[in-house]
């Protein structure tokens, strides 16, 4: 089907009280297997175009590889700008014909982040589109390298000195309101201490933090930075056994999602499996000489472990809902989606 716009999407996931997976697309294989993965488990997903994506494969490329497998999809496929720079940039995705944007304000003073921010969002509304903003920081664990030891793995649990400058940079309870009135953005990316770029599952997210921001705003919430989060309190509880310490209040993925995280973002996961699959393909048959053999095991890695993220997030079997809302309510006014 056509690209489906990110606001319906994710106003499906608040009502259902599930999570939408949010994937980038950084080549033509992620592409494919972040579709397989949708079809497969019959889910909503939002194919995002990252910075690094725009400067590796150039914007056109990029926008054309999603558009072309979102057409051939049976399930919703929003194409979302991931991190989006400025208004300029924000402007050229949505000619080139993103189905959801994104300004990330957060290296701002909050005034100039929320003037950005309403700017963009006056431009992309008034064309249909929603915006996503970013509130506090949800900084890179590369941000801290001098506070981590010389041979930090990116594995294991981050130092206490780094704990609380992403205390210092999560969104402020006190902000929101105001930030979202006066924007007007559609979804909010409140920083609630996870890190981009971990390696491991092993940070906790602020619960308390959390709820205290759902208390002052209902749209929809995004996670970032969520290779790195504790998925499930399972997980959560066979950490401390293995003695790593937790602040009261944090917890996991899986309770977020109850405090209204509708979308959330994961990158580095799925690229470390592509890299995995591939280096189990090589390591088989270490001549080989057509590198589809060598990639395409690589996409089928990413492929599983998406559908095992879109599981977590409860959007598996959501397209169905979809398909059955959109063929109860007939065509659009404007003729068909």
């Amino acid at each position: 089907m056509p690209l489906v716009n990110g606001r319906e999407v994710l106003e499906a996931a608040v009502k259902g009280k599930y999570a939408v997976g949010a994937f980038n697309a950084n080549s033509m294989e992620y592409v494919q297997a972040i579709i397989e993965a949708a079809e497969e488990e019959q889910a909503p997903v939002f194919l995002q175009i990252s910075q690094g994506a725009i400067r590796y494969a150039g914007l056109e490329m990029a926008v054309a590889m999603v558009k072309v497998a979102a057409e051939q999809a049976s399930v919703p496929v929003v194409l979302h700008l991931d991190h989006g720079t400025d208004f300029d940039q924000n402007i050229k995705c949505l000619r080139a014909g993103f189905t959801s944007l994104m300004f990330d304000g957060s290296d701002l003073p909050l005034e100039e982040n929320k003037a950005i921010t309403r700017k963009i969002v006056e431009v992309a509304h008034a064309v249909g589109l929603p915006v996503e903003a970013e509130l506090g920081k949800i900084p890179r664990i590369e941000d801290f390298k001098d506070l981590l030891p010389p041979d930090y793995d990116f594995r294991s649990p981050v130092p206490p000195s780094v704990l609380e400058k992403v205390v210092d940079l999560m969104a402020k309870p006190e902000d929101v309101e105001d930030f979202v009135s006066y924007t007007q953005c559609d979804s909010l990316a409140a920083a609630v201490g996870s890190i981009h770029g971990m390696k491991e599952d092993i940070q906790p997210l602020c619960i308390e933090r959390l709820k205290q921001i759902r208390e002052r705003t209902n749209i929809p919430l995004v996670s970032h930075g969520s290779s790195g989060i504790i998925p499930t309190w399972e997980r959560f509880e066979e950490l401390k056994k293995q003695g790593f310490e937790f602040p009261e209040g944090w917890g996991p993925l899986e309770e977020a999602i109850k405090y209204g995280i509708a979308k959330i973002n994961v990158a580095t996961e799925i690229s470390m499996s592509f890299l995995e699959g591939m280096k189990k393909a090589w390591d088989k048959n270490p001549g080989e000489k057509d590198s589809r053999r060598i990639t395409g095991p690589g996409r089928d890695a990413m492929k599983e472990r998406i559908k095992w993220y879109m599981r977590l997030f409860g959007c598996s079997g959501k397209a169905r809902d979809w398909r059955a809302r959109k063929e109860e309510a007939g065509p659009s006014p404007e003729g068909p989606e």
